[in-house]
Order: structure tokens, then sequence, then C-alpha cells
């Protein structure tokens, strides 16, 4: 029988002669073990998810909440089907920025984790949904970065502070990211809660290298002490203390000496946050970058290597590989790459040995972007301005973290109300001109009201374009020039199919709001002035039924219906059976108890009207051609001078407020999908809300629903009335702010939460200015542009040589004719009035009564 001894030299005679079958054995086991782990892994990773996450603009997460975000995460890395390898066992962050939004924030993970982590500690701030796969296309340059901490072992990274976001250096590094170059940047972290088994061996080997390193310290101290004791025997100093001590010191009777001891590795000490295992994870960080031109995939890489500085102390972020000469061998290159690549596709997680942190010191990546990040605007944001495009709505220019300059624009569908705030001067008007201008030339309509004319010189060259000229009307009523000329309009009038009821209503409400009448202090007022109109109006139907606009009544003959007896009697006995029986009522039995007293307050403004030639001459006509209802609906382009701002432009301003109010209610009759986008412009909003606030309010409250758009510049907000002004902040798209004082910004920037702040908005350059915009239902800023100034923006469509040939063609749409031949044509024209009425007596046949509408 064979000994114990025989077989083993027999045994090891065999692997001698026959060594390489063992070891094609263990290569077999290995490469069939790693190929079945590698099809695991393939099929758990097919199995994961992915969330994004969306931060409100408030949102502002502690340190608590970002903490238990951490534990989450940790927690669900661990919820994979139990045959999955460990490299599957992760959930990873991924922050990318593809032009589509300024960081992306989305969590990948297992299936089994989208509970978990769908409900976040962030509360009603962050909005969680299921993110679909993403699917980049081929970029020509692409670089690779697998980053590992460096520096101690066992010392945490640094302790970033929430405000400013930990995040901004990271934002800052693709601020400048260019989409339509081909641009991307994706930063990927994985978190992996490591078996127990790896810390404890982790831990044996730190605390090996402590006691090395205590050894090692130990021995040199020893060497330095010995040495310094054989120093001192062999001094002059020493020799002569033996001699006059009488001691005599022989070679080998030296002095002892006691070499230091090992001192005991304290535990803490030696393994730092490595100490204890709760909430100690393992993490892999993963950077790829491309671009379509060369260059700029590398430039970005090293901008986003430059932003994880921000976090290192002690311990830092390093990329990972050799730097030779201009080369640098790491995931970029071979052999590397393969792995990175497979790492990058599958989301599996190999960290390095380095790579241990606690929950803690990765507290700026476990949150989304928070209130204290400064977002750049991308083309997503904040559209581009395209000139001639109907959709959008220029705004100005904004400077990106590039230094480049794009002219923006939100969606004129969005943009349903806009105020302007700022000082004399500072560009509020001309904002406005250049977006009355770009939505003119893009076949917009609009209504310019300005009360100083200033703004029809400044926009003439850059409308006199053939392509418009036929749509462009000017009622100028301050007269300038030695010829001036006058467009017309008869608030009464009905040639026009307008509704009988309304007309009256909105002249009424106009003339008592700028005489401060209400039911309180002036009910007669009201009353007698809104029976005259009543009848008026009847008449100017039956005229125009008759097919005799020209014979229609104007405001000024309620003069001769309260003090001429003889046309009383032919304007009623003409609406006799036409007008409601409760007014021919109120005429035969109240009106003649009236006090001849009773009617002065009612005249009084229309005896203003009528002693200044230009309101004379505007509204003495039968037939006016401004219809701003016509002009809704046909996409005219029409600008309104009012003369200024004393009583009598108060008057007509309310007229023309309250009948541009009518004219967008009456829009009811159209349906909604064929109403014709309509905008008007308020130059001077002090001026306008003067005369008739509650008219400015009730557009604000109103004009959404008929597609009309109302934009309104003023230099105080807070010298609006109170129902304009809260009518305006409430529903308006668009908050601008220019230069000005303090205190007089002060209510735009607290709408903005005071950031920025009023000092800031108030050192403003002049054409800069701060914007709340709306873009697909969100608020974008408040954000700081430039402009638009005419002579930058449309310099090429200047055409100065062409601007008289518009202006005298603007007069022609609006009918303008000399003022002196409009005034004796006023003057004229009751009598005119009271030819009809008295032929539509003696031709009546008593019809029957339509009532009133």
């Amino acid at each position: 029988m064979l000994s114990v001894l025989d077989v083993v030299v027999a045994l090891l005679g065999w692997l001698t002669m026959f060594w390489y079958l063992p070891v094609l054995a263990a290569v077999a086991v290995w490469a069939g073990g790693s190929q079945v782990i590698h099809l695991l892994a393939v099929r758990a990773s097919s199995q994961r998810m992915a969330l994004e996450l969306v931060p409100s603009r408030h949102f502002d997460p502690g340190l608590e909440e970002i903490f238990r975000r951490g534990v989450q995460l940790a927690r669900a890395s661990t919820s994979m089907p139990w045959w999955a390898p460990r490299r599957t066992r992760a959930v990873q962050i991924r922050l990318r920025a593809d032009g589509s939004r300024p960081l992306a924030y989305r969590i990948e993970g297992p299936a089994g984790a989208q509970r978990l982590l769908s409900i976040t500690p962030f509360g009603p701030h962050v909005t969680v949904s299921k993110a679909p796969p993403i699917s980049d296309k081929q970029r020509r340059h692409t670089v690779r970065a697998e980053f590992a901490l460096r520096g101690s072992p066992i010392s945490p990274l640094r302790d970033v502070p929430l405000d400013p976001d930990p995040l901004q250096p990271l934002v800052d590094a693709v601020a400048d990211l260019r989409a339509e170059l081909g641009d991307l940047a994706e930063l990927r972290l994985d978190i992996q809660r490591a078996p127990k088994w790896v810390l404890r061996a982790r831990r044996v080997q730190l605390m090996r290298a402590a006691r090395r390193v205590e050894q090692r310290e130990t021995q040199r101290a020893a060497s330095w002490v010995r040495r310094d004791a054989a120093g001192v025997e062999d001094s002059i100093g020493w020799q002569l203390q033996q001699l006059l001590s009488g001691k005599h010191s022989s070679g080998g009777n030296r002095r002892l000496v006691m070499p230091p001891v090992p001192r005991r590795v304290d535990r803490e000490e030696a393994l730092g946050k490595l100490a204890q295992g709760d909430h100690l994870v393992r993490v892999q960080l993963l950077v790829q970058c491309a671009s379509d031109i060369a260059g700029r995939a590398e430039a970005r890489l090293a901008q986003l290597q430059a932003a994880l500085d921000v976090f290192g102390g002690r311990a830092r972020w390093v990329m990972r590989g050799w730097q030779v000469g201009p080369w640098r061998i790491g995931a970029d290159r071979w052999p590397g790459r393969a792995h990175f690549d497979r790492r990058w596709d599958l989301g599996h997680c190999h960290p390095p040995r380095s790579n241990w942190v606690r929950l803690e010191e990765l507290t700026g990546l476990l949150k989304p972007p928070t209130v204290h990040c400064r977002l750049p605007l991308l083309v997503s944001d904040l559209p581009t301005f395209r000139f001639g495009d109907p959709q959008l709505l220029l705004q100005g220019y904004y400077q990106g973290p590039d230094s480049r300059r794009r002219l923006v624009a939100t969606h004129a569908a969005e943009t349903l109300f806009e105020v302007g705030v700022g000082k004399a001067g500072g560009g509020k008007t001309e904002r406005a001109l250049a977006q009355a201008i770009g939505w003119g030339h893009a076949g917009g309509g609009l209504i310019f009201i300005d009360p100083h004319r200033d703004s029809w010189p400044r926009a003439l060259p850059f409308l006199a374009h053939d392509a418009l000229i036929q749509r462009i009307a000017l009622f100028d009523l301050t007269t300038k020039g030695p010829a001036p000329q006058l467009g017309t309009w008869n608030p009464l009038g009905m040639d026009r199919g307008q509704v009988a009821h309304e007309v009256v209503e909105a002249v009424t409400d106009s003339y008592a709001t700028a005489l401060g009448w209400d039911n309180a202090n002036a009910p007669r007022a009201i009353t007698i002035l809104t029976a005259s109109l009543a009848v008026l109006v009847c008449i100017n139907r039956s005229a125009c039924q008759e097919d005799r606009p020209e014979d229609q009544a104007t405001l000024f003959q309620v003069r001769p219906m309260l003090t001429s007896p003889a046309f009383r009697a032919a304007a009623l006995n003409t609406v006799e059976g036409l007008l409601d029986e409760e007014t021919m009522d109120w005429w035969r039995t109240t009106f003649p108890t009236l006090p001849s007293d009773a009617f002065a307050v009612v005249l009084n403004g229309i005896n203003r009207l009528a002693t200044n030639p230009v309101t004379r001459a505007f509204l003495g006509q039968p037939i006016g051609r401004y219809n701003i209802r016509a002009t809704m609906d046909s996409r005219m382009i029409v600008w309104v001078c009012t003369a200024g701002t004393g009583p009598t432009d108060r008057l007509v301003t309310a007229l023309l407020a309250h009948d541009l109010l009518r004219a967008g209610r009456s829009r009811v009759d159209t349906p909604e999908a064929r109403r014709v986008p309509f905008r008007g412009y308020f130059d001077e909003l002090i001026t306008l809300t003067g005369a008739a606030p509650e008219t400015i309010a009730s557009m604000f409250e109103d004009f959404r629903k008929y597609k009309i758009q109302v934009h309104g510049m003023t230099q105080l907000l807070g010298r609006l009335p109170g129902p304009v002004r809260q009518s305006l902040v409430q529903n308006a798209s668009t908050l601008a702010s220019a230069a000005g004082s303090a205190s007089a910004i002060a209510p735009i920037t607290a709408e903005w939460g005071d950031t920025p702040s009023a000092a800031e908005v108030a050192s403003l350059d002049r054409f800069d200015h701060y914007a709340s915009l709306t873009v697909e239902g969100r608020r974008v800023g408040p954000v700081l542009l430039h402009g638009p100034h005419l002579d930058e923006v449309f310099a090429d469509l200047a055409r100065p040589h062409q601007a008289p040939a518009l202006e005298r063609a603007a007069l022609a749409t609006a009918g303008a004719l000399p003022l002196d031949q409009l005034t004796a044509r006023a003057t004229e024209h009751r009598e005119r009035v009271s030819i009809f009425l008295n032929q539509a007596v003696q031709t009546s046949t008593g019809p029957t009564a339509q009532g009133y509408e």
C-alpha cells in the first residue's frame, strides 16, 4: 500500500509534467463564471427604471431632507433580485445637459425601487415623473473620464454649503453649451451599499497601513534618539563633565538609552470616516462629453473637472489615468475604454477601491438644483426671436454666460398682458415700439395709444413698407403743422352694425367716468344722458336703415335734444314705435318735470368738447373711419395720438377706452377659433387710467377670452388706480422694469421676491431692464435683458425716405380731412339732422315698435 508521501510525490510529478491542465481548467471555470455573471448583469440591467426630478422655483431643502433622500437612494440600491450580480446593485444619479435643460436631474435604479424613489422628502417642491429612455445621436467627438477619490482615504470631502447651490459650478460648466453644435455633457454618480465583508477587508487594510506607519515612525524616532545619545557622549562638554566629577566611562560603559515604544493605533483615528458603518457607501463617478466640433468636448470635460474641485478638501476628485506627454491613458483609450463603455451603457457599478464616502459628503449631488442656483436661459427656456414669425413676441437681448447675445422672445399666444415700469427715457416705450413693429411686420393687428405723439415719428420709418402701408391708419388729435388733417369718429354711429344698447352703455359709462359720476352723486345726470343717447342712437339706426348714414346724429346733438323743444319733438316723433315704451314714457312724464338747471351738469362736458375745434371736428362727423372692431378683425395697425392730459382730453380718452372695451366684448359673436389676435399698446398708463380706471381694469380682466392682449407702460406703478394696479399685476404675463427710483420700482421687485432688489434694478443702464416672462405656462426670470432698440434690432427695416408717403397714406386710411373743413361740417351738421328728422316725421307710417336692443 502506497504511503501518503508516495502519493504526494506522484502528484507533484504529474503536476510538473501536466501543469497546464489544471491551469486550463481554472481558466475555463473563471471564464465560464465571468460569462454567467455578465449575462445575469445584462439581464438585471434591463429591469431598471428611470425617474426625472423637476424642482420648483422655490425649492429650498434642508440638510435633513437631503440626508433622508440619500438614505432612500442607498436603500433602493439593494432592491434587485437575489441572483443579480453586485455590479448591478446600485442607484445612479444622472446630471445631463444637452441643450433642452440647463441641467436635467434623473434617478435610475432597480425597477423594484420605483415606489420608494417616487416619494421624496422634498414634498411638493419637486415633481417626480417616470422618464423615458434617452437615445442620443452619434457625435463626432466624445471624451470619457472616470473620477476617483485621492488624498487621504479616510478624510471626508469638503463640506460645501447649500447657499450658493453646490451644483452651481456644474451648472456654470455647461452654461455655454450649444445644442446646435451637438454639445452634450453628462455626469453619472452611482451609489452602492457594499457588503460588510468588503468594508471589514477595507478596514483591515487601513489598520495594517496605520500600524506600518506607526512602526516606521517609531523606528525613525528610535534611530534619532540613539543618534542623539551617541552625539552627546562624544561631545567635549560631556567629557569635561566626566573629568570634573571624577567619573570615567569606558567604551563599554555607555548611557543606557530607552528607545520609544510603538504606541497603540487608535481605531477611530486610523479609520476616519470608515470607522462607523452606517450611511457609508461606495460611489462611482463617470463623466462623458461630446460635440460635433473638435475641441469642444475636451474643453467641456476640463470645465467639469474644475467644477468638481469645489468638493475637494483633504480628499478630492481626481481623474483616473496617466499623463504621458500630450496623451492621457485612461477611460478614453485602450484598454480602459471598453470597460468604461460597458459600465456607461449598462449602468454597472465598479467603483475604485478608494471611493468610500458617507452620505453627508454627497449632499450637493443628492438633490436637484435649488432656489440658490442660477440657471442659464436656453432656447428651450426662452425662444429666439425670428423676424416675421407671428408666433413670437420680441422681448430684448439676452447675454448668455459665454457673452453671446441672443434676441429672445415669448410665445405670442401666452403673452396676454404686459406692464413696463421705469423712469422717463429709460427705454420702456422703445421696447413697446420694437415689439409692436415686429408684431405688425408679422401680420398682427394692433392699436397704439399715445397721449404725446412721440411714438409715431419714432416708429414711422420702420413701418414704411409697401406690405404694411394699406394696413396703417393714423388718428392724430395733436394737429401738428400749418395745415393739420384729422380722422373722424362717431361714437353713436350705427353704420357698422353696432348693437344699440352697447353703444349707449359705452358712451354713458365713459362720460360718467371722465366726469366722476356714479349712482350716488349724479343719478339724475346719468339718467338724462342715457335717455338722450338712447333716442339719438335709435335715430341713427333708422338713418342707416334708410341708407342715409350721412344723416346720423353725433354726440353734439345731445344739447339740442335737451334744450331745443322743436328738435326734441321731431326726434321723439321719429323714434315713436322704434324705442322701448319705458324710455318713451320717461320723456313724456318725467322729463317735463325737470328744472332747466338739471341739464347743466350733462351739457358741461359736451360744451367743452364743442368748444375745442379738434374734438368738435373729430367727434362731430356722422360717419367716422375709426372702427376698432373692424380694426381687430382685419389686422389693422392703428395709431391714436390724443392731444394731452386736460379734462377735455381725458373725456376723449375715456370714450376711446370704453369703445375699445365694447368692441372687445362684442367678439363674443365670433367663435373662439376664428377670433384674430389683437394687441393694444397703452403708453403713459397714468394718463389713460386717470380717464377710465375701471375700463382699463376690465380690459386686463376680460380681454384674454377675446384674444386681445394689452401692453401698458407707466413711470410709477403706485400712481395707477387701485383696481387697475391689482388687475394688471394679477394677470400680467410679463412684468418688466427699467431703471428708476428704488421706491417706484419696489412694487415690481416685491412681486419677484426682491430678487433682484429694487436698488439693483434702479441702477440699470439705459435700455436695460429686468423682466419676468411666461413661457409654456411657467414663469421665467426675472432675467436681465437689453433693449430692444429700434436702430439696433430693426436697422435693416428703416425706410426714412418712404416715411412721408406712409404718413399721407395712414391719414387717408383714417379718412383725414383738413381741420377747418371738418369743423365747418360739424357746425352745419345739426341742421342736417333736423332736416332728416322732419322728413322722417312727415313720411312716417307708424311702424310697429321693434323694441330697444
